[in-house]
């Protein structure tokens, strides 16, 4: 649960007020033990400022009160959350007490039950018992089980709030929903970070394969080489577009295409090989595209919806061949909060075709030179992403460590899992194991506070659409995958004590296993 701090508690505290600061101080410790967060109402500054300097006159102190005052609130405020005063929390001028009457109508904006305004106010709990909690009973309130996310955007939020309102509130002022200019300038950066000549910004992940393989002309008659192991979206538009997909089996340590098993499968009716950058880490993308090359220039379009960061060869997913495309999915290592993706190509006509296809095909206003799609990335999911991306190479340096620790720490326990390739990095989209009792392992998890999730338990030629296109038997890496594999908890801001926590859950399940 996470507390809003009354004005009077923060009083207490940069003041050490008694008989009130310990209870207060204590109560502030223990909500942060249980993973909850402290939050501040930025409406409120001016308030806490008065009063803290109000009370420093009333104790005696002759400092410079005003200075001292600012000093201290300054130092309790630094590791708290500021949370925005919003236009609905103005007009509270009928409530007798208006500035408890702001901080009632924030808590509003929370999931009923997840937070509550710490207050010493005996009135405004009497009122609001379900919304307000004096120090003293939150103190006697059972400890609440630590949660564990199996994805954490709350702590990411938190480290880019006033960043990411700034953007946000930007948009909203210059209205301009529908390519507005953070869509230019997040392309910008997009294509620097990649180092590809083009970037163009789409709806989704599936849009930018979607429009990749319309740009390249692929419809009815035409092959598309990719992998079953995969979410349905790389099939979904091959299929959409009158084509066929072509499976070839996986590599088997680490999930994704077998590049040795491509050059066999293609046929004169092949238009395009589609590898899948699967949990983060890119497929052996040189021997794929010098068989592209070899087999008549085919192109090559990397599905690079997990993989935003990942590196092969030193060179980063999404500029790794003909298109790279990518999903800024709220789960994938650079997420919006919606639905977003972005194309990446360094061929300027097909980068052309791709911009004018995500509107509707559009090559000026109302003139339609080629049959589109509404696909465009609106501004305020742009806005989101620019401000993610201030954060981001810090969150790849943290995917690797946190990477390479789970890794270090499965394979001292003998536990299998999917590999990283030498040349490759991985920026985990999901941090996946294997297991042969995978039903007991997620219940045993389950019981320990630990979520976790498969990606994904039907290869795409085992489910009931796409059935017909290949048999099972000619991908059985795919289907034994498809039964071991389990994705554990993964973020940028995974604590070390939850990994620690998790681990020593596996290394028991297994010893259990082994008694068995």
């Amino acid at each position: 649960m996470d507390l809003l701090i009354d004005v009077e508690i923060v009083v207490d505290c940069c003041i050490r007020r008694e008989p009130y600061f310990d209870d207060a101080d204590k109560a502030l410790g223990k909500c942060l033990s249980q993973g909850g967060r402290l939050w501040l109402y930025t409406g409120s500054v001016q308030s806490l400022d008065y009063a803290v300097r109000d009370a420093l006159r009333a104790s005696g102190a002759d400092a410079d009160i005003q200075a001292t005052a600012r000093h201290l609130l300054k130092v309790f405020c630094g590791d708290k959350q500021w949370l925005a005063a919003l236009a609905a929390e103005g007009d509270v001028f009928d409530s007798p007490n208006v500035q408890a009457e702001q901080l009632i109508r924030a808590l509003g904006r929370f999931e009923h039950g997840k937070i509550k305004l710490l207050t010493r106010d005996a009135l405004l709990v009497e009122r609001y018992p379900d919304l307000c909690v004096t120090p003293q009973e939150y103190l006697r309130r059972a400890d609440a089980p630590i949660s564990l996310d199996f994805i954490d955007l709350k702590t990411q939020q938190d480290e880019i709030r006033p960043g990411l309102e700034a953007r946000i509130h930007r948009v909203l002022r210059h209205g301009q929903y529908i390519m507005g200019p953070e869509v230019k300038e997040l392309e910008a950066r997009l294509a620097s970070y990649t180092g590809a000549e083009h970037c163009i910004s789409v709806a989704s992940g599936t849009e930018a394969l979607l429009i990749s393989l319309m740009a390249l002309g692929i419809g009815p008659g035409d092959e598309v080489i990719t992998t079953p192991f995969t979410f349905v979206a790389t099939a979904e538009v091959i299929v959409l577009l009158g084509a066929t997909p072509v499976f070839v089996d996986i590599e088997p340590d680490t999930g994704n295409i077998d590049a040795r098993l491509i050059e066999a499968a293609i046929t004169s009716k092949t238009k395009a090989i589609m590898p899948v950058s699967l949990y983060g880490q890119p497929a052996d993308m040189d021997e794929i595209n010098a068989i592209a090359a070899r087999r008549g220039n085919i192109p090559v379009i990397e599905d690079a919806a997990q993989s935003f960061g990942a590196e092969y060869k030193g060179r980063k997913s999404g500029n790794l061949s003909t298109f790279g495309c990518t999903s800024f999915f709220p789960s994938k290592p650079l997420g919006c909060y919606g639905d977003g993706g972005a194309i990446f190509t360094n061929d300027a006509a097909l980068a052309q075709a791709c911009r004018e296809i995500r509107v509707h095909g559009q090559s000026k206003r109302y003139v339609h030179t080629r049959i589109g799609v509404g696909g465009r990335m609106d501004t305020l999911q742009c806005a989101i992403v620019l401000a993610k991306l201030e954060r981001f190479d810090q969150e790849v340096f943290r995917r690797l460590e946190i990477g390479a620790r789970y890794n270090e720490g499965l394979d001292e326990i003998g536990f299998p899992r999917i590999v990283q390739r030498p040349h490759r990095t991985s920026v985990f989209g999901q941090y996946t194991v294997l297991c042969d009792n995978r039903d007991a392992l997620q219940a045993a998890l389950q019981k320990a506070a630990v979520p976790t999730a498969v990606h994904y338990p039907l290869p795409l030629n085992d489910q009931p659409a796409y059935q017909h296109l290949c048999s099972t038997e000619k991908t059985p890496r795919a289907q034994y995958a498809a039964r071991r594999v389990m994705s554990l908890p993964m973020s940028a801001d995974l604590a070390p004590a939850a990994m620690a926590h998790i681990l020593v859950e596996l290394s028991t399940f297994m010893a259990e296993q082994k008694r068995m």
